[in-house]
């Protein structure tokens, strides 16, 4: 078993855990690999970045805590959950398709910001990076015409769409308000956390 590296690490040797899809292993020692060994890595990158997004976001919502903006705090703790679901959502995926998943080492987080409103900008700067992400992900399946995979990538890119479009309006909420009227933005929050269920 690989030696736990802590997150942040500046050891000079990256840490991978790999793991492979056990379907049909009881009828063969091998199965059909759906996907390109270029495809396969770039989703395998792709598990980690949204790894990273979810312990970005989780050190984000410590940091509201911290503010004393309770609501905002369990809303950027709800995105962290929703990142990782679907970071393993792509390692079922890679799987599912006789891949084999590698996760690399996960970067240590930013843990102090001056303000609500900067969070929620490195939040939007972020979601615009994994927004990159996921197109390139989607031109290197077209360029290959794998066609389930830009099946399954459609799905990202479509929640990518949506991601954008609610951080962007909570961060308009946080510069209307001000920092003397983060009460209404609590309050607002609450109720974009109760529609997202």
């Amino acid at each position: 078993m690989d030696t736990p590296v802590a997150p942040g690490s500046t050891t000079s040797r990256s840490v991978a855990i790999i793991c492979g899809s056990t379907k049909g292993k009881r009828e063969s020692n091998h199965m059909t690999t759906l996907i390109s060994s270029k495809m396969n890595k770039g989703l395998s990158d792709q598990i980690t970045n949204e790894f990273h997004a979810a312990h970005l976001y989780l050190a984000m919502s410590c940091v509201l805590q911290d503010m004393g903006l309770k609501m905002l705090s369990k809303w950027f703790t709800h995105h962290a959950d929703e990142e990782r679901a679907h970071g393993m959502k792509i390692l079922t995926y890679i799987q599912d398709v006789g891949g084999t998943v590698t996760l690399g080492t996960i970067e240590k987080p930013k843990a102090k910001y001056p303000s609500a409103e900067s969070i929620l900008k490195a939040a939007l700067a972020h979601e615009l990076l994994v927004t990159d992400q996921i197109n390139k992900l989607m031109a290197t399946a077209i360029s290959m015409k794998d066609y389930a995979t830009q099946s399954f990538l459609q799905w990202f890119v479509d929640e990518q769409v949506e991601e954008v479009a609610i951080v962007s309006e909570v961060l308009d909420l946080v510069r209307l308000a001000g920092p003397k009227n983060m009460l209404q933005v609590e309050s607002r929050v609450g109720k974009l956390l109760a529609a997202e269920g």
